[in-house]
């Protein structure tokens, strides 16, 4: 599974999800985390820049172009979310602190929920 979620440079999660500054990709299978790479998006800044359908759909083309099946943040707009699950993305929303663990958390959930 595939996973996005904003993360802090000291491996944190990030209060907000479409004004993240970085995100990390995470994989993860049978509960282990396999590969961790973060990104800096940059959307905290590109967020005011242009219309609100124009910053969705640049979050919508980094999450198409690396295959996101869940995200998962502290919090998001209900047209985030919206969006998001007409992507077919599923969300985990209510996450803070240790970003490895919270990935873990939301997946152990999502799986309960399969």
């Amino acid at each position: 599974m595939i996973v996005c979620i904003p993360v802090t440079s000291d491996g944190l999660t990030a209060p907000g999800w479409g004004r993240a500054n970085r995100v990390a990709l995470v994989s993860a299978s049978d509960g282990e985390i396999s590969d961790w790479q973060a990104f800096d998006v940059g959307w905290d800044a590109l967020h005011d820049e242009g219309t609100e359908g124009a910053h969705h759909a640049r979050i919508a083309r980094f999450l198409i172009d690396h295959h996101i099946e869940v995200v998962v943040a502290e919090h998001m707009g209900s047209g985030m979310t919206r969006m998001l699950a007409t992507m077919g993305i599923r969300t985990s929303l209510g996450a803070h602190g240790d970003a490895r663990a919270v990935v873990l958390a939301a997946l152990a959930d999502q799986e309960d929920l399969a």
